[in-house]
């Protein structure tokens, strides 16, 4: 399936978001959260560090462990994270409830440290200055339109691996850039896609 699907439910939804009766947990993120704006240095801070993570995984296995992730880095506050020793490092290591990937956690804890360096304000200032600008821009009729990586992804990942962040590269950034409404890349026909157009001003 590569167009919108009808589900039971008679709503029309990105295929991703109804691949079947297990997915309630992505259905509820596809209809709640993925593509609207989000706004904050904290919250853009969690987002890139999720997305690091599945990175070579399905987004699911991340989603279903958010709460655990939060629990691990301090719901991603900036300023605690940036705290982190190594023998935190050491204790997430440990730590079923996350992904226990040594180069992830360390560069989580890495970037903590840059995001705290900046101004309040800048990181989401940063990121949010990539997003392009939306009127022309095309509508995607199928996942196929959808490409994984752009010039601004391409761009944003430039600008975050020269001040030093790391697992930020441009498929990475394209992901971040969906889910925090940067772009908005619900299909035409999706009943998502003209809310997050209008929250997005």
């Amino acid at each position: 399936m590569t167009g919108v699907v009808t589900a039971p439910d008679g709503v029309p939804r990105c295929p991703w978001g109804m691949e079947s009766e297990q997915m309630a947990d992505y259905r509820a993120y596809h209809d709640t959260e993925w593509g609207r704006p989000v706004h904050g240095d904290d919250a853009l801070f969690e987002r890139m560090s999720l997305e690091a993570f599945q990175s070579g995984l399905s987004w699911i296995t991340i989603l279903r462990r958010r709460e655990g992730f939060r629990a691990a880095f301090a719901g991603f506050r900036i300023t605690e994270v940036a705290r982190f020793t190594d023998e935190d490092a050491a204790r997430l290591l440990t730590d079923q409830s996350i992904i226990r990937n040594r180069a992830k956690i360390t560069a989580t804890i890495a970037n903590a440290k840059l995001a705290a360096a900046l101004a309040p304000g800048e990181l989401d200032a940063l990121i949010w200055s990539y997003a392009p600008a939306r009127p022309g821009r095309p509508v995607p009729h199928t996942t196929g339109d959808v490409q994984p990586v752009t010039a601004e992804s391409t761009a944003l990942a430039k600008d975050l691996k020269k001040r030093g962040f790391r697992f930020v590269g441009p498929t990475t950034a394209y992901a971040m850039m969906q889910a925090c409404g940067l772009v908005n890349d619900h299909l035409a026909d999706c009943h998502v896609r003209a809310a997050v157009d209008a929250s997005a001003g």
